[in-house]
């Protein structure tokens, strides 16, 4: 063990990742509280921490960034699984229980995504307002929308859950439908998609996918391609590389 890594024995190990075990591997002082990260394995599968003084971490700035900066590192070399932020073990011996306990379901998972890294990309609604972009696009919302209005006065309670329930409707079934679209198109490059939840109205699809890292030209080519038949009410974006986090399903008990 590098000698930065021997401080008093009640420091604990904040564990980032988990790695094919591929001889001692140290990455210099980038881990929270600028401690060294280094790998502690067992010959098929390695862990890589850094010493801690605390044994709770809190989701600082700070600490969340030397968290990534550890797996940007990781990933230059190797595909990680990167663990759950927080994760802090007593000593370098309860690492190798870790490891021991979890081998079989570390290799599994270090299988599913070797070799890969992991993009996003996100379609949204490029518009102002989104309801009167449905309205102009959408016959069936205008058509109920200009019912309701007929006669100049308020929409009563009902006709306003209508005519909102009509709308998530439609606002539902065009991101499935563009979803597929785009899903078609990229299942070329992509050896796995995760369909995550939209978190704001305007946002079509979030989706998380798993590349070859020797794809990464073509998935790019393949979000052009795929966004080509969109106008500019739509928007594309995507991110990465990273960490396959949501590709890796790992229940580290310390």
């Amino acid at each position: 063990m590098p000698e930065a890594n021997k401080e008093a024995t009640a420091a604990g190990r904040y564990i980032y990742a988990i790695i094919p075990d591929q001889g001692p591997l140290t990455l210099g002082p980038i881990g929270l509280e600028e401690a060294p990260a280094y790998s502690i394995g067992d010959g098929q599968v390695a862990a890589v921490v850094s010493a801690v003084k605390a044994a709770r971490i809190r989701p600082q700035r700070r600490n969340m960034a030397a968290h990534q900066e550890v797996l940007k590192q990781l990933l230059q070399q190797v595909t990680p699984l990167p663990a759950a932020f927080g994760l802090v073990a007593d000593d370098d011996a309860a690492i190798a229980r870790i490891l021991k306990d979890n081998s079989k379901v570390f290799l599994e998972q270090l299988k599913r995504v070797e070799g890969s890294v992991e993009m996003g990309l996100r379609m949204t609604w490029d518009v102002p307002n989104i309801f009167e972009f449905f309205v102009g696009t959408h016959g069936e919302l205008r058509e109920l929308r200009d019912n309701f209005f007929r006669d100049g006065g308020k929409l009563t309670q009902d006709e306003m859950i209508t005519l909102g329930s009509r709308f998530e409707r439609l606002l539902d079934e065009d991101r499935e439908n563009y979803t597929e679209q785009v899903e078609t198109v990229l299942r070329t490059c992509c050896r796995e998609i995760k369909r995550n939840k939209c978190r704001v109205e305007t946002e079509i699809m979030n989706l998380a996918c798993l590349v070859p890292r020797a794809d990464l030209e073509r998935f790019e080519q393949a979000v052009q391609q795929a966004a080509h038949p969109f106008d500019d009410n739509y928007a594309f974006d995507f991110n990465g590389p990273w960490a396959p986090h949501n590709f890796v399903e790992m229940d580290i008990r310390l």
